[in-house]
């Protein structure tokens, strides 16, 4: 209303200014349909709205009780041998949303709404209700795909947006399941873009909103006046003092991030451009180290030594500042733009050596899986006996939360109550060598505790430590 009052005094003073020319009185016209008579988002409502579902999700799991008598000796050495001793379920329900994408039924939704889930049931805007099954889940970007079967029912469908052409101040619409509600609609505006918030997903990128979106609506779809996707809502920012609820600060993944994921479940698989290189954002006061004017990009910090930004020419200390003719304020920037490239395409990145600008083409390929992991659980009587041991390849470390520019034999898993556990050693630990010869493969590791010694000098690398234990034989 008061735009419209606004645009009304605004007509009338111009009227009031301009001179008195007769003429002939026009006719009058009789408005004939709602849309002019008012603004409404009626129209785009009803044509987006039914591919918009609500997500409903079962998670089993079982409460693990001590051993006889709560003796947590028993336990450490007898384990899991028993059973459990009666262990209690505990079924957990949640809710969020989704947006079909595909007729066939392809529908994205975040990570974090069926993580773990057991069961996950889809319930369309005109009360279908679908099994779903998990093609893709991807918590680096907090999205997973789901697919439902419709018995060859054509689904209805959203067509996705190029994020990157949207504006601060564009007209945005907010669809999803609040609080388990039902399909609610809000309206808002793009507050900002390239909002690179921490802890929400490892491709942090958003755009930034002031519709009003709430618990449930996670994995719902923004969408721009065309009736277009241009995100899927993920996550908010409240004030948890007044009960977690909308402060108009809303964040969504771009629709160009959504694409690859899409991509992905299509393929089978989510692989996304490698370029071996770790950043760090270029803060003020590195800017002043490096005799720039102002803050943004990032410096290369490490490269693996025949990864693609090797090759292209790119070395430590470089400043990239443009990926893809985009400029790039953060590490986070520079990763979201080589994630959302085409693999086998050639990218151009912009970057100052010792103050000179310079380009380099860089190939977008996918992280190398060589070595084979080889996960291989240690069997033998040995200070490692139990744990669980893998050859870190770049693909492989990405997969599994490990650093990708770090090479060797890493530890996987260590069961409770293992004499690996009772040795100390760790999930994550890197083997660095066992008695001083050095471990580069799983073979080296198999070949060494094969010999049984009269003990063990096992060294590990952890949390950047090299740390070195002593064991008997």
């Amino acid at each position: 209303m008061f735009s419209q009052s606004l645009l009304r005094t605004a007509l009338l003073c111009l009227f009031a200014a301009a001179p008195a020319i007769p003429s002939a009185p026009a006719a009058s016209e009789v408005p004939t349909d709602r849309q002019q008579i008012t603004l409404s988002f009626a129209p785009l409502v009803q044509k987006v709205g039914p591919a918009v579902v609500n997500i409903y999700t079962k998670t089993v799991t079982v409460d693990r009780q001590r051993g006889p008598f709560g003796d947590p000796f028993f336990e450490q050495f007898f384990g899991d041998m028993f059973g459990g001793f009666g262990g209690r379920k505990r079924v957990q329900n949640a809710l969020g949303s989704g947006v079909i994408l595909d007729p066939d039924g392809l529908i994205v939704t975040n990570h974090h709404v069926i993580k773990e889930a057991t069961e996950i049931r889809v319930v369309l805007s005109d009360r279908r209700e679908f099994d779903a099954e998990v093609v893709v889940d991807d918590q680096r970007t907090d999205l997973a795909v789901l697919r439902v079967n419709s018995g060859g029912t054509p689904l209805p469908a959203v067509v996705m947006a190029d994020s990157d052409e949207l504006l601060v101040g564009d007209l945005v619409l907010a669809i999803g399941n609040p609080f388990g509600v039902g399909q609610t609609v809000t309206s808002g505006i793009v507050s900002a873009l390239a909002r690179t918030t921490q802890g929400i997903a490892d491709y942090s990128f958003f755009i930034q909103t002031d519709a009003a979106i709430n618990p449930g609506n996670s994995g719902g779809a923004l969408i721009a006046m065309d009736g277009r996707l241009v995100g899927v809502n993920t996550a908010i920012f409240s004030d948890r003092k007044g009960g977690g609820g909308n402060v108009g600060i809303g964040f969504a993944v771009p629709s160009n991030m959504v694409r690859t994921v899409l991509e992905a479940a299509r393929n089978g698989r989510v692989e996304r451009p490698w370029v071996g290189a770790r950043l760090q954002s270029v803060t003020s006061d590195l800017a002043a180290q490096f005799g720039l004017d102002r803050s943004g990009g990032a410096v290369i910090t490490k490269l693996a030594p025949k990864g693609p930004f090797a090759r292209a020419g790119l070395r430590v200390g470089d400043i990239i500042l443009r990926v893809g003719g985009r400029e790039v304020n953060d590490r986070q920037a520079i990763n979201y733009r080589i994630g959302t490239s085409a693999l086998g395409s050639q990218l151009p990145v912009d970057f100052r050596r010792r103050g000179a600008a310079r380009v380099a083409t860089v190939a977008m390929v996918a992280a190398p899986r060589r070595p084979v992991a080889n996960v291989t659980s240690l069997r033998a009587r040995t200070p490692l006996q139990g744990a669980s041991i893998a050859n870190m390849s770049p693909a492989f470390a990405l997969e599994t939360g490990y650093d990708d520019l770090v090479a060797g034999v890493r530890v996987m898993a260590v069961p409770r109550g293992s004499p690996a556990a009772r040795s100390g050693f760790r999930p994550g630990d890197l083997l660095v060598s066992v008695n001083d010869r050095k471990i580069a493969r799983v073979s080296d590791v198999k070949r060494i505790l094969g010999g049984r010694p009269a003990g063990w000098v096992i060294a590990i690398r952890r949390n950047g430590k090299v740390l070195t234990g002593e064991f008997e034989g």
